[in-house]
């Protein structure tokens, strides 16, 4: 079986095989480390981890969260609008079809009460 050389470096990774590409013996297998319990992050180690971590990020200028906000509230009001047309049009054309008959469903006139026809 024929490996490209991204499987013979799992494979190298994983112990299954040696740098040379020959089968690893069991003896030549790295028994994957198991973690123990006291081997855990103590609570003042993970928050300078985090404050670490926290030094690497790239944070933004004030400009750019000014700028980056705007586009944000352009975009919602933009696209607010668009949803409200839409659902408009389509309230008006649901309108017209589910009562066709009548010449209310175009002007939006309201039909009068049965009392008041004269007889």
């Amino acid at each position: 079986m024929s490996m490209n050389r991204e499987q013979k470096r799992a494979a190298q990774k994983a112990g299954q095989i040696n740098a040379d590409g020959s089968q690893a013996t069991n003896k030549d297998r790295r028994v994957p480390a198991q973690r123990l319990k006291s081997e855990r992050t103590s609570p003042v180690e993970f928050v300078r981890e985090v404050r670490a971590e926290l030094r690497k990020v790239a944070w933004p200028t004030r400009e750019e969260v000014i700028r980056y906000s705007a586009i944000v509230l352009a975009a919602l009001i933009i696209f607010t609008t668009f949803v409200f047309a839409i659902d408009y049009v389509f309230g008006e054309l649901f309108r017209v079809l589910l009562d066709p008959g009548t010449k209310a469903a175009l002007t939006g006139a309201v039909h009068p009460a049965p009392d008041t026809f004269e007889y």
